[in-house]
């Protein structure tokens, strides 16, 4: 017991030494930490301090810049104000003396004023004067004067502006026929095409004489059956190894030749493979019709065609007039109506496609008591096509008004295509009465002696009796012949009218 109490109590002062160095050392630490503490506070006292002078500073630095910078913006402003001051006083003095100068110049100009006043009255008394004593020298009053004075002037100014007007028709008609022969001619160069002629039979050539009996049949009933089939009349006469086709519908007697000459080859001939043969030629040349419209759209450029319209223009193909084929003719026409429109600066893609639609209504089968053109103007609309086009086809023949430049230059380039050599035909009679109407309408006029159609009825001479027309007169009356022709006569290309005035004195010496 007594060592068990020896152990414990040196124990127990050891754990009382050890808790009281202990707590002594954390009495220690803490007051280190305190004072640590005092000692930051104290620091950050200082810096903030410090921070606030140099803050202070610096506010009373920017104070003092910002307080010199107004203080020059201010200096400055003042200067200019006392630029701008003298610059007013400049023009205050400058104004006073403008107007000390234009305080003289009125007063000049309103002593002026008087003196012309005055002058004035001095210069009409004495007009008055004048004019009373050229009333009484003449004998004629003011009014009387006046009025002789308008007639001598008034039939001085009509011939001199006639002479003017004569001055300028022969220039405008030397520059305009020459700029006119330029653009026809190459117009023309530019246009290769072929003459072509044809009529309103066909010939088919037979191996021998021998083909006619069989072309006719038994009692005839082979040669009914072609005819009847095709609207045709087939002529076997006495001219050897050759039939005639005849028929003004140039379709059908395409189709009777060709059908012919495919009997002829095969050697079948009866009713019934004439029949056979028909209707597939029939279908073949319907064919041919919408390629050929098809063709010569693509050949120039023109789209947006309907099936109808390209029928009508391949039907074309078969259609004369005068000899002419009409489709070529219409091709042609629209190639030089695509040249002209050109040279000039009007719509080539729309004068192209008017020319060539120009005569579309030979082409459509209508039973219609309208002229082609009308025929054309209704299909035209129909489609949709441009108003300028539509009146280009109703004008091309004047059956109305052009209403544009294209609708001339269609005209022209008809009128061309008409024209060009060997591109008609024009029978005898109608030739001769042709040119009797021109002769006949010439004669017709006062003052006329004579009249003569010359070169084809392409110029018509005419001869005036110089006592009854004067020059002035001359070029009038050419004027009045020309539209008279024009509106009576239809003719291809234009006609010349020249008119000879001239003065023979005969004497003969005995």
């Amino acid at each position: 017991m007594a060592s068990i109490w020896w152990y414990t109590i040196p124990l127990l002062a050891g754990l009382t030494l050890g808790w009281t160095i202990r707590w002594l050392y954390a009495r220690y630490q803490l007051s280190a930490a305190e004072q640590q503490a005092v000692r930051i506070k104290q620091a950050a006292i200082k810096e903030a301090d410090a921070k606030k002078k140099d803050i202070l500073l610096e506010a009373k630095d920017q104070v003092i810049r910002e307080r010199n910078q107004q203080e020059k913006e201010t200096r400055e402003r003042r200067g200019e104000l006392q630029r701008y001051e003298r610059r007013v006083i400049q023009k205050e003095e400058t104004l006073e003396k403008k107007i000390g100068l234009v305080e003289k110049t009125e007063q000049v100009l309103i002593e002026k004023e008087k003196s012309f006043q005055e002058r004035e009255n001095l210069l009409g008394r004495e007009e008055e004067r004048y004019r009373a004593e050229l009333e009484r020298i003449s004998g004629l009053t003011t009014e009387q004067a006046k009025t002789i004075i308008i007639q001598n002037l008034e039939n001085d100014a009509k011939h001199d502006a006639q002479a003017l007007i004569n001055k300028i028709e022969q220039e405008a008609n030397i520059a305009g026929e020459k700029k006119a022969r330029d653009i026809l001619v190459a117009a023309i160069q530019r246009l290769a095409t072929e003459i072509t002629g044809e009529v309103t039979v066909a010939t088919v050539t037979l191996p021998n004489d021998e083909m006619k009996g069989r072309i006719i049949g038994r009692e005839g009933r082979n040669i009914r059956t072609l005819e009847t089939l095709t609207g045709v009349d087939i002529i076997i006469d006495d001219t050897p190894e050759a039939v005639v086709i005849s028929c003004f519908d140039p379709v059908r007697r395409e189709i009777a030749k060709v059908a012919l000459e495919r009997l002829i080859t095969d050697g079948r001939i009866h009713p019934a493979r004439i029949e056979e043969i028909v209707t597939k030629v029939t279908k073949d040349v319907s064919q041919k019709i919408f390629e050929e419209g098809e063709k010569v759209l693509f050949d120039l450029g023109i789209h947006n065609i309907k099936q109808d319209a390209i029928r009508a223009l391949g039907r074309l193909y078969f259609r004369t007039s005068y000899g002419q084929n009409v489709l070529y003719h219409s091709r042609e026409v629209a190639i030089i109506a695509g040249i002209l429109a050109a040279e000039i600066g009007a719509n080539r893609e729309l004068a192209k496609r008017a020319a060539l639609l120009h005569d579309i209504g030979k082409g459509i089968e209508s039973d219609s008591d309208l002229n082609h053109a009308e025929i054309g103007m209704d299909m035209a609309r129909k489609m949709g096509e441009d108003p300028r086009v539509i009146n280009a086809i109703g004008s091309h023949h004047n059956d109305m008004e052009p209403s544009c430049i294209e609708s001339v230059i269609v005209q022209i380039a008809d009128a061309i295509s008409a024209a060009r050599p060997g591109a008609r035909r024009e029978t005898l009679d109608n030739y001769i009465k042709r040119l009797e109407n021109l002769e006949s309408i010439a004669e017709g006029f006062t003052g006329v002696e004579k009249a003569y159609a010359i070169q084809a009825g392409r110029e018509l001479r005419i001869i005036v009796n110089n006592e009854a027309v004067n020059d002035d007169q001359s070029r009038a009356l050419a004027k009045e012949i020309a539209k008279k022709i024009e509106n009576d006569l239809r003719y291809p290309g234009r006609i010349k009218v020249t008119i000879i005035r001239e003065t023979r004195i005969i004497e003969y010496a005995r």
